[in-house]
């Protein structure tokens, strides 16, 4: 006999491929991380302090005598281990909902429910990204450059100063800083583009012929521009993807379908993972934007 529409293999195929492709469209920060899988419970990793090593002298590198012994330069790491994080949450839909084969419900409470397990996952990384223990950034290990005043500001603002001032950072630390990427909450985003349309737009052609077709903003100043709600008010965050932050994966976003009979049916969610900082001086945070 063919398997209907409310039969729970059926269902409990659906639901894992909706929330994989959810969770595949929905996360940002986790994009801009080396992601890997872990085995066990805990990950060790060590934190390198600087980017390129350096000699004390450039003689020490060229010019080197026939016949010499090269001279030693070392890199220096801290050592730090980090447990994975299980996330979890659960919702429900009930069997009027299943016979009435309402699809809508179940891919919506489905998304919902990845949304709240991605959104979760992205603002742990993102409190490693910047350090942040209490809310709000704290760059210890991290670079941070305060702006020339505040985008939204009546007068003094200079995003693009600000911006080429943390790429100047990055590119010390011999990163390119033109693959970079900046993310912003929603109300410093709308303050750099009213900034720039209403003050720079005229010289920076591609981007008022962006805005005025609608389009979001691509890049500025060589880096691409993102947005995300779990970016702390009042910072920008720039960052050299697959390098400042690692993503261990214990398991992956996945769900499953729990039958109650004659009631209705559960739909969990659940990832299992942690991130931590391994180049810290790959990400320079802009404080007050």
């Amino acid at each position: 006999m063919a398997d209907s529409v409310e039969m729970q293999d059926i269902r409990g195929l659906d639901i894992d491929k909706l929330a994989k492709g959810f969770a595949d469209q929905e996360y940002q920060f986790k994009g801009e991380c080396q992601v890997s899988s872990m085995t066990g419970d805990s990950v060790r990793w060590y934190s390198k302090t600087a980017g390129t090593l350096t000699a004390t002298s450039p003689s020490v590198i060229k010019n080197v005598s026939p016949l010499a012994q090269p001279d030693t330069i070392e890199q220096t790491w801290t050592r730090n281990t980090s447990y994975m994080k299980k996330y979890m949450v659960e919702g429900f839909i009930s069997n009027e909902d299943i016979k009435s084969a309402d699809l809508d419900v179940l891919a919506t409470t489905v998304r919902d429910l990845t949304r709240a397990i991605v959104s979760s996952v992205d603002k742990d990384i993102y409190n490693v990204m910047t350090e942040d223990s209490a809310g709000t950034p704290t760059p210890d290990n991290t670079q941070t450059a305060a702006s020339t005043a505040a985008w939204d500001a009546g007068s003094g603002q200079n995003p693009i100063k600000d911006i080429l001032n943390a790429q100047r950072l990055l590119f010390n630390y011999n990163y390119d800083a033109m693959s970079a990427v900046m993310y912003l909450n929603p109300a410093n985003y709308q303050a750099l583009v009213v900034w720039l349309v209403s003050t720079k737009g005229s010289s920076i052609p591609n981007f008022a012929s962006n805005v005025a077709a609608g389009q979001k903003v691509i890049s500025l100043m060589g880096m691409s521009i993102k947005v995300s709600n779990n970016v702390t008010d009042n910072w920008a965050l720039v960052m050299i993807p697959k390098r400042a932050c690692t993503f261990k994966q214990y398991t992956p976003t996945s769900s499953v379908l729990i039958d109650d009979p004659m009631i209705g049916k559960k739909i969990r969610v659940s990832e299992a993972g942690i991130a931590y900082l391994t180049d810290p001086k790959a990400i320079v945070q802009i404080s007050a934007v």
